[in-house]
């Protein structure tokens, strides 16, 4: 690439492929791990990072108190991530016997282990062969900030970390209620989940160290120690309450694991509006235009303004405007290309809505290279379009526009002389609905990542949505 020539015209497929295969994290990732682990052969370490690398895995830290189901949240997640479930416990079964005499001396006084060896024993079953190829989920690891500072330290870092939280009072009634089966080993409760059976109920015993002060003492360790473990993960950690159904809590971790975090890659939006008439494309548009720079490209007013223009694409267009018949689709797209390959649409980003109205439409924009990065569909009931569109009117005198329900007119004088857009009436709105929803499920299985938001809220809480799925990564799938 000339260095001397200014701006770069760089081929849009080169982005595109950056961000779907995430070459920047990766090569971010890459220098991370050497200057962490400083190898004598970076060359060879760096092949082997990558063969046994997997960005794909997840690799997550769930913390909480007592009671809290953290366990619970994360064996459902290790479940359905078919990945693998790292506790303390479990790697104090498995190592026990090789731990010093030492190191057992002191677990069995105190019910700890020292750091370093929590820590090394943390270490070596994240670098096993299942953990690289399957990822990982840490129940309950680290419990104090010198642990998360040291694993950090070995390059051993998490993807996402999950912190559950409830008020203490929730949380000691869900203790002090355990009950357990010591035939089955099933775990009940005296409020929430009580068997019926009396013969069960009779031969329930209540487990060691959940007494009501032994839950205090250990809600207020946790406590202590827990403001001093957060700040380790200031840009992946996400708070949920657990003083919900476990299922809505496991659903929101769920969620949060599968999304990605913002990136610092160069990132370019190329974004694509869809939806009925009235959902409120253009509005979003300018929104998106106004924050961010983009080019806002209305394919009607792309039409219009090559008309007025007298172009040579105007007077193609014309004849069609004249008997209100259809513009072909191969005019517009030629409008569209024109306007597209622009050094502002090229350096800025842009905008799009009103095209494609179908597949067909959409395959040839993707043909002619104007691939959107993001597509949103807007999605708004029937009845909430007729009751936005069908009450406009227009003031003849001032030109004003008023809405009979938002923005009625000021005067009797004034709403007298109102007039309704043809367009507005009943009749058309249900006809030009009818006809995107007909052609919408083709076009969303085709921009098969789409977000689809819903557009039947306050304009500003739509733009967020919006504003989240382009400055963050796609949602994908943990494998």
């Amino acid at each position: 690439m000339d260095a001397t020539t200014a701006p770069h015209h760089i081929p849009p497929e080169m982005p595109q492929y950056g961000e779907d295969y995430h070459i920047f994290e990766m090569m971010q990732n890459m220098l991370e791990q050497l200057l962490i682990h400083q190898p004598e052969d970076p060359i060879s370490f760096m092949i082997t990072h990558l063969r046994r690398n997997n960005d794909n895995v997840p690799k997550v830290v769930i913390l909480g108190p007592p009671a809290s189901g953290k366990t619970t949240i994360a064996m459902w997640l290790c479940k359905h991530l078919n990945s693998n479930l790292i506790t303390k416990e479990s790697l104090l079964e498995r190592e026990f016997s090789r731990l010093s005499l030492e190191a057992k001396n002191y677990y069995q006084v105190y019910k700890k282990i020292p750091n370093s060896i929590l820590v090394g024993l943390v270490q070596e079953r994240l670098n096993e062969d299942d953990c690289l190829r399957k990822g990982w989920i840490l129940d309950g690891i680290p419990e104090r900030r010198e642990q998360a500072l040291m694993i950090q330290t070995l390059g051993l870092a998490p993807k996402h970390v999950i912190v559950l939280n409830a008020p203490d009072t929730v949380l000691i009634e869900r203790n002090v209620g355990k009950r357990i089966d010591p035939v089955t080993g099933e775990i009940y409760h005296t409020t929430f989940d009580w068997p019926p059976e009396p013969e069960i109920q009779n031969r329930l015993i209540q487990p060691e160290g959940i007494s009501e002060i032994e839950t205090a003492k250990k809600l207020l360790e946790y406590h202590r120690h827990i403001i001093r473990i957060l700040p380790s993960y200031p840009k992946i950690l996400k708070t949920i309450s657990s003083d919900q159904p476990c299922v809505d809590v496991f659903y929101q971790a769920l969620t949060y694991v599968q999304s990605g975090h913002r990136c610092n890659a160069p990132f370019t939006p190329k974004v694509l509006l869809c939806g009925p008439l009235g959902s409120g494309k253009k509005l979003q548009a300018t929104l998106l235009a106004q924050k961010y720079g983009l080019v806002n490209i209305s394919c009607g007013q792309l039409l219009k303004e090559a008309m007025a223009a007298k172009s040579s694409f105007g007077e193609l267009i014309q004849p069609f405007f004249e008997k209100r018949m259809t513009v072909p689709d191969n005019i517009i797209t030629k409008v569209l290309a024109d306007r597209m390959e622009q050094q502002d649409c090229i350096q800025k980003g842009w905008v799009l809505h009103g095209f494609p109205r179908d597949l067909d439409q959409a395959r040839m924009l993707n043909s002619m290279g104007y691939n959107p990065n993001r597509v949103f569909f807007l999605s708004v009931p029937l009845d909430s379009i007729l009751e936005r569109l069908t009450l406009r009117r227009t003031d003849p005198v001032t030109g004003e526009r008023f809405h009979l329900m938002y923005k009625p007119p000021p005067t009797i004088e004034v709403q007298a002389r109102l007039l309704q857009n043809p367009k507005d009436s009943e009749e058309y709105i249900k006809l030009q609905t009818d006809l995107f929803y007909r052609n919408s499920g083709d076009l969303e299985q085709y921009y098969d990542r789409a977000i689809i938001v819903n557009g039947d809220q306050d304009p500003y809480t739509v733009f967020e949505y919006i504003e989240s799925g382009i400055i963050n990564p796609l949602p994908r799938k943990v494998t």
